[in-house]
């Protein structure tokens, strides 16, 4: 868990590769939904535009019908969901189904440092390439290093859109944070530095987490 901007996505990958569990990022299946000409999704597309949160009903669907996949059944890594008491709540019932256990990861980032990384951003529409213009900027200023497509700003990475998606981002989770520390299950990590030093700060939660599990297991 984590604002937009604290390196979910980033981590999230970092974390597959290492202990060998898909992602489920609903931002990129949002984003996906969003390309369909279907009245749908052109309604995904014009609220990922605006910053909004995209309503419980409709991510809950969306989230169900993923971890019902075959790759989801040894466990997954969750990216940007849950975000809301009610998406939680969902989320225990298909865990206990399915006999697997909640690991909550929570990514401090400090505001300044989120502004930052999010209105830096900048897209490849060709290949899909992602820069940003002070971590990790293109040799060439705004235009792909791959092909020389002229880079973009994804519309939710608008100083607006970005300023109201944090305001939402701490309205909507704040219950969720603090019913996950009432059953000590909410962990904390520093999100600043490089990459690398995050991932291993995950990974040490992760890897503690999984012994304790084998433990249990074995008992």
């Amino acid at each position: 868990m984590g604002p937009q901007g604290a390196g979910k996505g980033t981590q999230a990958q970092l974390l597959a590769d290492r202990f060998g569990l898909p992602i489920v990022a609903t931002g990129d299946i949002l984003r996906e939904i969003a390309k369909d000409e279907t009245e749908f999704g052109q309604h995904i597309k014009a609220v990922l535009a605006t910053g909004e949160l995209v309503s419980d009903d409709i991510l809950a669907e969306v989230i169900k019908q993923r971890l019902c996949l075959n790759d989801c059944m040894g466990g997954c890594i969750l990216d940007g969901f849950p975000r809301t008491l009610p998406q939680a709540r969902l989320l225990e019932k298909i865990a206990q189904e399915d006999g697997n256990r909640i690991v909550v990861i929570k990514i401090d980032v400090p505001r300044e440092l989120l502004l930052r990384r999010l209105t830096g951003r900048r897209l490849c529409k060709r290949c899909n390439s992602i820069y940003h213009m002070e971590f990790k900027p293109p040799k060439h200023d705004e235009v792909c290093d791959l092909d020389g497509e002229a880079l973009m700003t994804r519309p939710d990475d608008t100083v607006e859109a970005i300023q109201q998606r944090l305001q939402l981002y701490q309205e909507k989770t704040r219950p969720l944070l603090e019913y996950y520390e009432a059953s000590s299950r909410l962990q904390r990590v520093d999100g600043t530095g490089t990459p690398e030093t995050v991932f291993n700060r995950l990974a040490e939660i992760v890897e503690s987490e999984s012994n304790s599990e084998r433990g249990n297991a074995a008992q």
